[in-house]
């Protein structure tokens, strides 16, 4: 079984601004994410990215852009040799859609837990909203909750 690493995306792989990342121009890396990746990646850890995008819901954009967005990161992070294996995002918003996608529930963390056969014990959700920790122990992996912004790498040891 492989070993994950869940990544909230805004506040955690990229720097999250108060207001929605859609927008190439918006993407800007966290200070310290490529290192920690790499770093995590040569521990055996696989990467899968666990976003809410309800800004879809909310008409302020559409499916094709965060497309976008999450090509722009993979090729971007395949260029410093970390492999994204999947982005998987929520388009509702609780003011516009219910669902039982979007965390804190954890149907994204579900399927990939599934999908890519993770041993959820031995994984890791990493993100910078109680929603993140919440989806994470629902889904049965352990989580780490970080400041928006912060330098991941200042957080490396607390993951085993």
């Amino acid at each position: 079984m492989n070993k994950a690493i869940f990544l909230d995306r805004d506040g955690v792989l990229i720097t999250e601004r108060g207001d929605y990342n859609y927008l190439p121009a918006d993407i800007i890396l966290v200070h310290g994410i490529v290192e920690s990746l790499q770093e995590l990646q040569k521990k055996g850890y696989i990467f899968i990215v666990i976003t809410n995008q309800g800004g879809i819901a909310r008409e302020l954009y559409d499916h094709a852009r965060v497309h976008e967005i999450h090509d722009q990161l993979k090729y971007h992070f395949e260029s410093e040799k970390i492999i994204i294996q999947e982005f998987y995002y929520c388009p509702h918003h609780p003011v516009v859609s219910a669902c039982i996608c979007r965390k804190p529930d954890s149907l994204m963390l579900e399927k990939a837990l599934a999908r890519f056969n993770i041993h959820a014990e031995k994984s890791w959700f990493i993100g910078d909203n109680d929603r993140d920790i919440e989806a994470g122990k629902k889904a049965g992996v352990q989580t780490l909750l970080i400041p928006s912004n912060a330098d991941l790498r200042e957080y490396l040891d607390q993951i085993n």
